[in-house]
């Protein structure tokens, strides 16, 4: 009996091979999206994995200096009264347009580290230890840096985390023109009982543990969140058209149920094959949606690895490997979604009555509870906005906008089986009448489609108007601050030396971009001195600020802070902030720094280099007539040999930027049209499923006249319309999403906030790009019923309906 029913089950999907590859298709779509962005995800984070064990962070605890290096004196103190510990010398080099961090260690006192023992040179200790020594890179870095003045021999190692320069302490020393500084001191295991306390020896020194400590997967939680988000939207779209073809296959089946039951096959058997069935789909389904998404992380990859770089400075990889966490949760979202999408449709079959026939209407057009539907919509907005109130960072954040675009997805079909109502009762003429009518008998069975394309507009409109806000913002303040007409970086201080004074008589001005990189409160701050030039006074953006603020600043005794740390630390106008035990400021102003992870701060020239010493002198901004731009860079190439990325024109500049910021936002604009795409694509499904369900309420209107071709344009122009409406109730949920991203979410992930703009073009190009997806979608069925044979219409009065 088992068998039988198998196989006229089975020979279902046979007479309608379409359906079949459209529920693979659904699967392999939700699937693929999903696992596209757990592979990224994964990769990105075995990379931290990797960096941490390969550098051994995390596994020592580390003193920090309160604000500035440690000095070498605190360190002889340490470990003269006792203390076991390790120095270690940490900063950036650029060079070629890169930025690279070299971390120098004591070789003969820092805890072995996995990425020199991995690497498999061979080198003698006294080369490593002493002058010139050796540099660990990756062969791609190494490359990078082939032929740098005072650069150490280069040992190429791929167990290197990319974007780090490992060396001797005494060699980072030379390349960072660092000389007695000391970033961190790792306090190794085995210390002596009777040492004396931190307190009595370096009260200045903090302790942090190794818990505490912030690592690259911390720092990049909130870009895997939204990367999570958008993969998990994705995949519920994607189950809409699961949905839907299942629920048009088994309605489709209720005659074949019927005959089997007839036959002697309990329901109870058939009801757990036919669950066993779509289990066997979804498991097929979902290996094909393994293969898309291992494809779609491969193109995205490469991008998303140049973004967290850029942003975070997190060592990742651009390559994939097959890692068998984001495999098995790829095929248990599948089965598990397909049992989501299917199980009210089993539960109907499990309790179908023997007597019900194949021509009972269709499930799908029963009438849903549009009360219930917009009572639970506006309970889960209610949850995302207590969550917001209540509670803060990003989980709040992210539960905000999940209430918020669920909620909104349930209050679809209430409020258009509402328009509907309204329009029908304005109608005039019967075939108007009618076709209100049929849209909203329709609307229980296309629901769910509208509300993935709902979904759908909505995320591309809250997303686009964040990263178009984004973009408006981030030019208008490169504008402000990149003001100079050239800039140049020098090799090295002697070179800086020379070519400010060479500059002096032939530029208007030339402002030295001079920093430091402290510790403060144990995150990285780069404190940057300028000179007294209306340059700064005039251009530089600032969000808060005292009165007579430039002043304060260019007298030594004012500092201005980015926004990140004010707002990480609660700091403004007028809070005293303490940089070093010996140097104190007042805060006198906030300026926007986008694009910027770290804190930053901006004082005098002259009150930078009286409290630090060694400050680079390399790079400048030369304020020239823009007309003599071109003539200056040719002749400072000429006079000092500098390479082509040494001297950039501020067009150059500019443009690098915005390259990198539209890098930055590749991987949200794919997942953004994959998305929309799967929501079309869930539209043809629904009205392929209500296909063969809409003949009896189409075949009257047929008899009392319409002609098919009639018909089929009315089809269109239902589908179209229900679009249209669709995308105009999705317009306010995208800019309430889009307003959630920039005051909410990006505050919390990123610690600066955006101005939200509106782009009213994208909306009309983005409202026709739904609506001739529905045309599309709808332009199947239109020509199946404008080629239907007029005896399978005389059928439908045949029909014991």
């Amino acid at each position: 009996m088992t068998g039988a029913v198998l196989a006229a089950l089975w020979s279902h999907w046979r007479r309608h091979p379409l359906q079949l590859v459209t529920l693979l298709v659904g699967l392999a779509l939700a699937t693929g999206l999903w696992s596209a962005v757990q592979a990224i995800n994964a990769e990105a984070r075995a990379s931290y994995a990797r960096a941490e064990a390969q550098m051994g962070g995390g596994s020592f605890a580390e003193l920090h200096g309160q604000g500035r290096e440690i000095p070498l004196e605190t360190y002889v103190a340490l470990r003269r009264s006792g203390w076991l510990v390790s120095p270690v010398l940490e900063g950036p080099l650029r060079h070629g347009g890169r930025v690279f961090t070299v971390m120098g260690v004591d070789f003969l006192t820092h805890p072995p580290l996995p990425a020199i023992a991995e690497s498999g040179a061979e080198i003698a200790p006294l080369d490593a230890l002493g002058a010139p020594g050796r540099v660990f890179a990756r062969p791609g870095d190494a490359a990078h840096l082939a032929g740098l003045d005072a650069m150490p021999p280069l040992i190429e190692s791929d167990a290197v985390p990319p974007g780090l320069l490992l060396t001797d302490i005494g060699a980072a020393e030379r390349l960072l023109n660092r000389g007695g500084e000391i970033s961190r001191l790792v306090v190794l295991p085995g210390q002596p009982l009777n040492r004396p306390p931190l307190e009595e020896i370096a009260p200045e020194l903090q302790l942090v543990e190794p818990e505490a400590q912030a690592d690259a997967a911390r720092l990049t939680d909130s870009f895997h969140l939204n990367l999570t988000a958008f993969g998990f939207l994705s995949f519920a779209v994607g189950l809409f058209i699961v949905h839907g073809t299942v629920g048009l296959a088994l309605e489709q089946r209720r005659g074949m149920v019927r005959t089997l039951r007839a036959l002697g096959a309990p329901l109870s058997t058939i009801t757990r094959l036919v669950a066993a069935e779509l289990l066997a789909l979804a498991l097929v389904g979902g290996l094909a949606g393994l293969v898309l998404g291992y494809l779609l992380a491969g193109l995205l990859l490469p991008d998303v690895s140049a973004t967290l770089r850029g942003l975070y400075g997190a060592p990742v990889d651009g390559r994939l490997s097959l890692r068998p966490g984001w495999v098995l949760s790829g095929l248990a979202m599948a089965v598990v979604g397909t049992l989501a999408a299917s199980g009210a449709s089993l539960g109907r079959l499990a309790r179908m009555p023997l007597l019900a026939g194949a021509g009972s209407r269709a499930w799908s057009l029963r009438p849903r509870g549009w009360q219930a539907m917009a009572a639970g919509g506006m309970a889960l907005i209610a949850v995302g906005i207590s969550a917001v109130l209540l509670f803060d960072g990003l989980t709040a954040g992210f539960v905000f906008l999940g209430g918020l675009l669920m909620g909104g997805a349930l209050l679809l079909p209430p409020a258009l089986a509402l328009i509907l109502r309204l329009a029908a009762a304005r109608a005039r003429g019967p075939v108007a009448q009618w076709v209100w009518a049929d849209m909203r008998a329709q609307l229980p069975g296309i629901s769910l489609a509208l509300m993935a394309l709902l979904l759908a507009l909505a995320a591309n409109i809250g997303v686009g108007t964040m990263v178009s806000s984004f973009r408006l913002t981030f030019v208008g303040w490169l504008d402000q601050r990149l003001v100079s007409e050239v800039y140049v970086t020098a090799r090295d201080d002697a070179q800086g030396a020379e070519v400010a004074e060479w500059l002096q008589t032939r530029a208007d001005a030339v402002l030295p971009i001079r920093s430091t990189e402290i510790r403060y409160e144990g995150a990285p701050l780069f404190v940057y001195g300028i000179v007294d030039h209306p340059t700064y006074s005039e251009n530089w953006p600032l969000l808060d600020a005292v009165p007579g603020v430039w002043a304060r600043v260019a007298g030594g005794d004012g500092l201005l802070i980015n926004e990140q740390l004010a707002r990480r630390e609660g700091l403004g106008p007028g809070d005293a902030i303490t940089l070093a035990p010996d140097w104190q400021m007042q805060v006198v102003g906030v300026y926007s720094d986008y694009g910027n992870p770290t804190g930053q701060a901006i004082t005098s020239l002259d009150r930078l280099l009286a409290q630090a010493e060694a400050v680079p002198n390399q790079q400048f901004g030369v304020r020239i007539a823009p007309d003599q731009a071109t003539a200056l860079v040719q002749e400072l190439r000429a006079t000092f040999d500098l390479p082509p990325r040494g001297v950039v024109q501020q067009a150059g500049v500019k443009a690098q930027s915005l390259a990198i910021f539209d890098n930055t936002f590749v991987v949200t604009g794919a997942l953004n049209v994959l998305t929309l795409g799967v929501a079309g694509f869930a539209i043809l499904t629904s009205l392929l499923t209500l296909w063969t369900q809409r003949l009896p309420q189409i075949a009257p209107v047929w008899a009392l006249g319409l002609t098919r071709a009639r018909l089929a344009r009315l089809e269109l122009i239902r589908s179209a319309a229900l679009a249209a409406m669709t995308a105009v109730l999705a317009l306010p949920l995208g800019l309430v999403l889009a307003w959630a991203l920039l005051a909410v979410i990006n505050v919390e992930a990123f610690g600066w906030r955006l101005p939200m703009h509106l782009f009213p073009l994208d909306w009309l190009r983005l409202f026709a790009l739904a609506i001739l997806a529905a045309l599309v979608a709808a332009a199947l069925p239109a020509r199946k019923l404008n080629r239907l044979p007029p005896a399978q219409m005389l059928r439908v009065f045949a029909n014991e309906r």
